[in-house]
């Protein structure tokens, strides 16, 4: 007989390590489990300064953070561990973050997060305590399709995190359990209360954890000072329209701030990093149909090989604010190439595109990549291979 996590055994006889942030989610994923009977283990990571981070309000893993699991753990009478990830986490996510944004894409940190800290070392340090699984308070849910454990979308759709853990591989999956992934946030509020946990109504993190009140580009120039080095601001047609004060504070799409004006709506289209150029144009120049991806990872049924030369029809969802949308999969030699049939704005190098079997609730994640080029329609794309010359034929598509 199988317990409730799918594992044989008494759930007395089953260990769990609980990934315990200081929120609400994971600490009533904890509750769920100490009830369920199981033999219950919460681990909070310490991601930076414990100093700092005490000051850092609205951001996950900060000092009050760690003072809060610690005191659910004390409530639900489960032993708990803070284990210091500081210099990890600084090399595999910070210096990543900085170094992507140098480079003029836009990073998701908390998808090499969860790609490297959590569900690599963490995983593995769960495994060094005797866990048979690790369990997070994250909104998706898992279930047998075929002969393996799948990852499929949440019921509460608005809280969907299957986008930031697109690059979970198979033997992760077969390790994790996501409690969370048949409820809604009120209802998780209420087994909160249930459980008489002080943080019942403790607000949900916004920013990015490690980057204060969201200004990710004080935190780039200290860590890379030469990072805000001035350049110009071109329009795809070629005209220089004005200077800037480094790559850093711009982001493809972005329409405010550019600091520049001429009568006409101007987006940022391109950012070149080794030009040190912000190249900005009309709205229409920011339209994508074509992705070319890096580190694909593939936890749909079969493997990337069995895809048919045509391709197949996925739901792909460039951004997490964003639903996904139809698009045609396909390899082409090495490379794995996203044909999105209704096109996508200002979808930008960097960022994630995450590919599901179909839309709504019941939805399975078949896998991501990290998006390495965003193809522009013809015309755009032609101003920027004038502008950008073989740095830009250098990062172009493979010759179908």
């Amino acid at each position: 007989m199988l317990n409730s996590l799918g594992l044989p055994g008494r759930p007395e006889d089953t260990r769990v390590v609980v990934a315990m942030s200081g929120g609400v989610d994971s600490s009533v994923v904890a509750g769920l489990m100490k009830r369920e009977g199981y033999d219950v283990v919460g681990v909070t990571l310490q991601l930076y300064d414990h100093g700092e981070a005490i000051q850092r309000k609205g951001a996950c893993c900060a000092g009050q953070d760690i003072h809060d699991a610690r005191r659910v753990a004390e409530k639900l009478g489960i032993p708990h561990y803070v284990l210091d990830y500081e210099s990890r986490f600084k090399e595999q996510v910070i210096e990543r973050f900085a170094d992507s944004y140098i480079n003029g894409e836009t990073p998701i940190p908390c998808v090499t997060c969860n790609q490297t800290v959590k569900f690599k070392d963490l995983l593995e340090t769960a495994k060094d305590l005797g866990a048979d699984v690790l369990v997070t308070g994250h909104y998706v849910r898992t279930g047998i399709e075929g002969n393996q454990l799948a990852m499929f979308r949440p019921v509460d759709l608005d809280r969907d995190q299957s986008y930031f853990l697109f690059a979970t591989t198979q033997e992760q999956l077969d390790f994790l359990r996501f409690p969370l992934g048949g409820m809604t946030k009120p209802e998780v509020r209420e087994l909160a209360r249930e459980f008489d946990l002080a943080i019942a109504d403790k607000h949900d993190s916004q920013d990015i954890c490690f980057v204060p009140q969201g200004r990710y580009t004080d935190v780039i120039a200290k860590l890379r000072p030469h990072a805000a080095e001035p350049g110009d601001i071109v329009h795809v047609d070629g005209r220089v329209l004005g200077k800037h004060n480094g790559i850093i504070h711009y982001t493809i799409g972005q329409r405010r701030g550019i600091g520049v004006a001429t009568g006409d709506p101007l987006y940022v289209v391109h950012l070149d990093a080794d030009g040190r150029r912000v190249i900005v144009g009309p709205k229409e120049a920011l339209a994508t149909h074509n992705l070319l991806l890096r580190e694909v990872n593939w936890i749909g049924p079969g493997t990337l090989d069995d895809l048919p030369e045509e391709g197949i029809t996925v739901y792909a969802k460039v951004r997490s604010t964003r639903p996904p949308t139809e698009a045609v999969l396909r390899k082409n030699g090495e490379n794995i190439q996203v044909e999105l049939v209704a096109g996508e704005m200002g979808v930008a190098p960097g960022q994630a595109c995450v590919f599901f079997d179909k839309e709504g609730q019941e939805a399975r994640v078949l896998g991501g990549g990290w998006i390495q080029r965003a193809e522009k329609q013809e015309g755009a794309e032609a101003a920027l291979k004038a502008l950008l010359g073989k740095s830009w034929e250098a990062a172009g598509f493979p010759a179908s």
